[in-house]
């Protein structure tokens, strides 16, 4: 029997034919290249109805979007750097959460599977990873943070079409803990803020005590965002941990960028804060305005002394030269203020939450306390419910010791009902 001469379909339709090496061979047209040309998937069998069932299967795959793209094959690794410097660099996502992508990409992923081909990666290679991550001591929020990152970047894969199949969506990580709400109790406030007291820039803490302002809000502050007439101040700003690179062609000498003496920002100071209900205005407490109208007068002093050495930037906390604080230092003062103080160590966010329980412990709504915390969603202060309701059993109990406990001597009545 003659074999079935080799001849391309008009309008890319697929062909098949017998082969002279005694095959059956298909032709496929599934997209076009990144040269322009057509894009043609070779199939083979040893019988026309093998291969016209592979080319109608091919077929099917690409009405369905589900063909991978020809071109180059990632490794995990490629992508992930291609993702990261090309696709959702800044200004795409802001620069907290592209460093939090890059941390998981730089520290976790690309040792722990790297080397694997995006088309290849299984949903167990990943699973391996959490777990080795987990026997590691990584907490559950730091392995979700990792399989997010890989998720998302390879749904990314699959939306150019660089892969047909997300593996990171089949592949199950452990759930992040709930956050832990240790807020501290009034006489500790009272303790951390007159300890504060002895050091400059004490009302950077009584902000974050009372209103609850996030690290970046409070260090992003300028001048310019406060009215101390009307009592209040406006949020729109987050401040960033400063990055830099080389001012010197690396000829310094020093390794890392940050401390060569030519050094250049490779980002700005900040940024808008993380979300809209992020961005609002906040009434001041008349205490506050008081010591924020003597931080001011306290910082014009610095000013003077400084002279051509100080930096204007209209920041509201600043170093002794009006340079803007850097958040690690920040923290480091943190935590030297608790030992100051002798309260229990917390992290620099509980007094986010001190805040919070604050409000609603005084039973401000829970829509205006949303729009106090910059809080996005009614979920978060579910958090906070069961320390609010221990707070107010508290209270309860101590009413009732006061009216209803009987008289120490013996000789007093109960009061009448």
């Amino acid at each position: 029997m003659p074999r079935e001469k080799k001849t391309r379909n008009a309008d890319g339709r697929s062909s098949i034919f017998e082969g002279s090496d005694g095959s059956w061979h298909g032709y496929v047209t599934v997209g076009i290249k990144d040269n322009g040309r057509s894009d043609r998937r070779h199939v083979r069998g040893k019988t026309k109805a093998v291969v016209t069932k592979k080319v109608r299967a091919l077929e099917k795959a690409r009405d369905e979007g589900a063909v991978r793209k020809a071109g180059e094959t990632w490794t995990v690794e490629q992508w992930l750097r291609h993702w990261l410097d090309t696709i959702i660099a800044p200004p795409t996502i802001s620069e907290n959460a592209h460093d939090a992508y890059e941390v998981a990409a730089r520290v976790h992923l690309i040792p722990g599977i790297g080397a694997h081909r995006i088309d290849r990666l299984e949903p167990e290679h990943l699973e391996r990873l959490y777990r080795t991550m987990s026997i590691g001591g990584a907490k559950p929020g730091r392995i979700h943070q990792v399989h997010r990152t890989i998720r998302a970047a390879l749904n990314e894969a699959k939306r150019r079409k660089h892969i047909t199949e997300n593996p990171a969506s089949l592949a199950r990580a452990p759930q992040p803990d709930d956050e832990e709400v240790e807020p501290y109790g009034v006489e500790e406030i009272q303790q951390i803020l007159t300890a504060a007291n002895e050091k400059r820039n004490a009302a950077r803490w009584a902000i974050a005590l009372a209103l609850g302002l996030r690290q970046g809000e409070v260090l992003g502050l300028k001048w310019s965002d406060v009215d101390l007439d009307a009592g209040t101040l406006i949020v729109g700003r987050s401040r960033l941990r400063p990055k830099w690179n080389h001012g010197c062609d690396d000829t310094c000498g020093r390794k890392h960028p940050g401390y060569c003496p030519s050094r250049v920002p490779r980002r700005p100071e900040t940024s808008k804060t993380k979300s809209r209900a992020g961005r609002r205005g906040v009434g001041l407490p008349d205490a506050l305005v008081g010591l924020l109208k003597h931080h001011r007068e306290a910082q014009a002093k610095e000013r003077a002394a400084a002279c051509e050495m100080w930096t204007e930037g209209d920041y509201v906390f600043t170093s002794p030269t009006g340079r803007p604080l850097n958040p690690s230092t920040d923290y480091h003062h943190w935590k030297a203020l608790l030992d100051r103080a002798g309260v229990p160590e917390r992290r620099l966010h509980d007094a986010r939450h001190t805040a919070a329980t604050v409000l609603l412990l005084l039973g401000v709504p829970e829509r205006t306390v949303m729009s106090v915390m910059g809080w996005a969603s009614t979920a978060i202060a579910a958090r906070y419910q069961h320390v609010v309701a221990a707070a107010r059993r508290d209270v309860a109990v101590r009413i009732g010791d006061l009216i209803w406990k009987p008289n120490e001597g013996g000789g007093g009545e109960s009061p009448a009902a």
